[in-house]
């Protein structure tokens, strides 16, 4: 067994600029296991000489990017990119997410897609894992001018086969008016948080397996075992997805639900109770989420998904879809717009494995706790 993982030097400096261009949460997901297709359109705002002409461009992504429960940014990507670029944006979506796409190729089977917006790196691992020859292409970043303002320490690809275009902080979020925050892991475990958590399940959201890693970076791997059996037993209740967590929560069925640092700026957004919208840090740290676009090898669109890839990292495409997507932007010449500022939050102690250690460990650190979880 490998030892236990530092967080990366790199993680603390990008995000100790906190509220001046750090990170976008597009709080992407995992969903669950069928693979049924489902094909996002709007209307074609760019104009062309010909329908014959218009290239389109074939965009996977997650269902919380398009339809979220708080807001999301696919509409406004779509209509804006189409609207400067002779050019159709289609999002494709599929129950699985990035999984049936990696299932796809593993398979045989036509992609039906040029891109993916919202790959992590453990979905990046899962991808390398799985197949013989890699999922994604490298980008040629001469050719995507807006990939060099990104911050240093979002990039988890020494390829450049992801770019990052999103980041936060798994955080707990909680009402103060029901629960008291949980200032330390250990505090989860306790009856006064008894029955309190909503966790989106490791076993196949990016919410879920960031907190596992967590705990295993909190406990070591020879007490993150004993620490999921507290929390078991102390009652945690596990979600098929993000989505689904943060809905009961919204409907008030827990206390506390598993989410991101940046809450407050959907709850400034939306005029919510901010009582509801708390962040705990406990211990002192947060998980960083990162995730970015690829594009998948063999697409025949290399010009388009350039031009794509670059537009998602401009300046104003960052802050724009860093508020619909309740997040901060990630390259360094872009930031929110400062009445948002105050409401995204960074921890004190910044924890990121890297691609080697979850290369080596989050497939049976995440099947292990899976059987725990099922077990209750």
């Amino acid at each position: 067994m490998t030892s236990r993982r530092r967080f990366l030097a790199g993680v603390g400096s990008a995000a100790a600029l906190g509220l001046a261009g750090c990170v976008e949460t597009s709080s992407t997901e995992d969903s669950t296991t069928s693979t049924t297709e489902s094909t996002t359109e709007g209307t074609t705002s760019g104009t062309t000489s010909s329908a014959a002409s218009t290239q389109t461009l074939k965009v996977g992504t997650t269902q919380s990017y398009v339809d979220a429960v708080s807001t999301s940014a696919g509409d406004w990507v779509k209509r804006e990119f189409e609207a400067e670029h002779d050019a159709k944006l289609e999002w494709v979506v599929r129950e699985n997410e990035i999984n049936d796409f990696i299932q796809r190729r593993q398979r045989g089977v036509d992609l039906g897609a040029d891109m993916y917006v919202g790959v992590t790196p453990t979905d990046l691992v899962r991808a390398d894992e799985t197949l013989d020859a890699s999922l994604f292409e490298s980008f040629d970043t001469d050719r995507v001018p807006n990939a060099g303002d990104i911050e240093d320490a979002y990039r988890f690809d020494p390829e450049q086969r992801i770019l990052p275009t999103g980041s936060s902080y798994v955080c707990i979020v909680y009402d103060e008016g029901e629960v008291e925050e949980p200032t330390t892991l250990d505090d989860l475990t306790k009856d006064a948080w008894s029955n309190g958590l909503l966790l989106p399940n490791p076993q196949n959201t990016v919410t879920g397996l960031s907190f596992l890693l967590w705990t295993v970076e909190a406990f070591g791997e020879d007490g993150y075992l004993d620490y999921w059996d507290r929390l078991v037993d102390n009652g945690l209740r596990t979600t098929g997805s993000w989505n689904a967590a943060y809905s009961a929560y919204s409907s008030q069925e827990a206390p506390m639900v598993m989410s991101y640092s940046t809450d407050q700026v959907y709850a400034a957004q939306s005029d919510a109770d901010m009582s509801r919208h708390q962040i705990a840090f406990p211990n002192d740290q947060g998980y960083a989420y990162v995730s970015g676009v690829a594009r998948f090898a063999g697409s025949d669109n290399p010009d388009l998904a350039h031009t794509f890839a670059d537009f998602l990292l401009d300046a104003e495409t960052q802050q724009t879809t860093a508020v619909k997507n309740v997040g901060i932007p990630v390259v360094s010449d872009a930031s929110l717009p400062e009445d948002m500022q105050q409401y995204a939050h960074v921890p004190e102690e910044k924890l990121q494995f890297g691609y080697e250690t979850l290369k080596n460990n989050a497939g049976d650190w995440r099947e292990t706790v899976a059987r725990k979880i099922a077990s209750q």
